[in-house]
Formats: C-alpha cells, sequence, structure tokens
C-alpha cells in the first residue's frame, strides 16, 4: 500500500494537500507539531475518504526530528511514494534583532530537514525506481530582496536549486522532484509569523486559495514538472521579475506596504 507523507500538515498548504492526496486514494502519514491538531485531523481524514491516515508528532527544528520520522514509518512498514515538504514558518523581527538560535530553527525547518528527510527515503524510493517529491517554496524565492523575514527567500532559492538537483541525480531512476512556487495564500502562515499586517495590505487579486494551489502543485507533480507557479497571476509576476526587476520592485514595495525599503541616504539619517 502506496503512503503519501505531508510535513507542516496541521493547517494551510500542507493539510490541504492531504486532503487532496487523500481523495485521490493515498494513504496518509501526518506530521507537524501539535499532536492534537494531528489527532483531530488524522480522523477527519479517514472519515472523509476511507483511507488510512497515521500521524507523527515532530517538530523539525530538532536535528534527530527526521530520523526519528524515517523510523516511524519504516517501524509501521509504511511504503512513502509521496514525500511532501512543506513544513515552513516566518521570523517577523527584523534580522538584527533576531537571536542566532531562532535563525538556525529557521533554516532547519525550511531547508535542512527537507534535505534530511530527502536523504532518507530517496533509498527506498531507488529500490521502487519510483517516487515524488514536492518541495513548497515560493514566488519569494525569485523575488527582489525584503526587509521582512531576510533569510526566507534565499532559503527558498537554495531549496529550488536543491530539487533541481534531485531531478538531475534521480529522475532517469523514476523519481522526481517538484518546486511548488506559490504567491500570497490565505493561510495561517502570517498570523502565525507575526506578518498578517503585511498580508492584509496585499490587493485581493494578489492572494490565492490554497484549495488552487493544492490542486496546481499536486497536478504538476504528478506530471513529474521540476516547478509549479500556481495562477497565471503569478507566472507572469515571476517572468518580470526575471526580466524587469526594477518595474517589480516597485509595484512590489507599493502593494505590500513598503516591503522593500529603499536605503536612507546620508541627508536622511
Amino acid at each position: 500500500m502506496k503512503y503519501a507523507l505531508i510535513t507542516g500538515a496541521s493547517a494551510g498548504i500542507g493539510a490541504e494537500i492531504a486532503k487532496q492526496l487523500a481523495a485521490r486514494g493515498y494513504n496518509i502519514i501526518l506530521t507537524a507539531r501539535r499532536k492534537d491538531r494531528l489527532k483531530e485531523f488524522c480522523q477527519e481524514l479517514q472519515t472523509e475518504f476511507n483511507v488510512k491516515v497515521d500521524y507523527f508528532a515532530a517538530d523539525l527544528a530538532e536535528p534527530d526530528a527526521p530520523q526519528a520520522l524515517y523510523d516511524f514509518c519504516k517501524s509501521k512498514n509504511y511504503d512513502v511514494e509521496v514525500l511532501i515538504n512543506n513544513a515552513g514558518y516566518g521570523l517577523p523581527a527584523p534580522f538584527h534583532k533576531t537571536p542566532m538560535e531562532q535563525e538556525e530553527k529557521f533554516i532547519r525547518v525550511l531547508g535542512i530537514s527537507v534535505i534530511a528527510l530527502t536523504k532518507l527515503f530517496i533509498p527506498d524510493m531507488l529500490k521502487a525506481n519510483n517516487g515524488y517529491i514536492m518541495i513548497v517554496s515560493s514566488v519569494a524565492s525569485f523575488a527582489p530582496p525584503s526587509t521582512i523575514q531576510v533569510l526566507y527567500g534565499p532559503i527558498k532559492t537554495f531549496m529550488n536549486r536543491f530539487s533541481d538537483a534531485m531531478n538531475i541525480s534521480y529522475k532517469y531512476r523514476g523519481i522526481s522532484s517538484t518546486s511548488v512556487c506559490p504567491g500570497f495564500v490565505i493561510t495561517e502562515f502570517h498570523s502565525a509569523s507575526g506578518t498578517q499586517k503585511e498580508m492584509d495590505k496585499v490587493p485581493a487579486f494578489m492572494k490565492l486559495d490554497v484549495e488552487s494551489v493544492a490542486e496546481e502543485g499536486l497536478d504538476a507533480m504528478f506530471k513529474r514538472k521540476r516547478m509549479s507557479i500556481p495562477s497565471k497571476r503569478y507566472k507572469i509576476i515571476v517572468f518580470l521579475i526575471k526580466y524587469a526587476p526594477k518595474l517589480v520592485s516597485l509595484l512590489s514595495n507599493r502593494l505590500t506596504g513598503g516591503r522593500y525599503r529603499k536605503r536612507k541616504t546620508s541627508d536622511e539619517n
């Protein structure tokens, strides 16, 4: 029996991906930090979709969490065909005010844990000559540097490159990796990350619903595409970022309430 493992599965994009995979007939393994929410969501999925669902509460900021999650799956004989690396959050404080310990945990959740889980599960996928990996990235991976969540964009860029490397290394063996790069999505992410005020300033036409993001991402993954940028509007934005970066920086500053601030001159200090 084939399973899909979803990190950050208790809410938002992760929870919606879990629902849509269950609707496609996959058995589901949920992981996130909130055990009570995982247990409740596990029961919801089993009842609605009549598939086997299990959960493992883990904090991917902890160095040994990926190994513990892999060991859990092996102990239950869960054959993971689909690995969804979705867990993530943001750091709302300015870079110079964030303790290095918080930065390290942030990098571990958004970056190192993705590498660790992929490294752990890919040998099993190689034995099966089949596997799907999704890395939930962001349009921020293409965008100009931001004064909000300074490391977020760079880590997502790194994850896109890592995903590409997995394709080059393993796609000929039946294992593909897809970076899903949404723009602003209506989820708990912004309130949990302390950036809800900035999100509230974003025009409605720039906000995506979680259902369409999950659907487009899964369709791309099962077609073994290297990347998915949900919605035509964000495909256009990414195109402009690449070929008209100054225009995009100006528009982004207007649309998100000063997200990209100009550096002060000596006369302004």
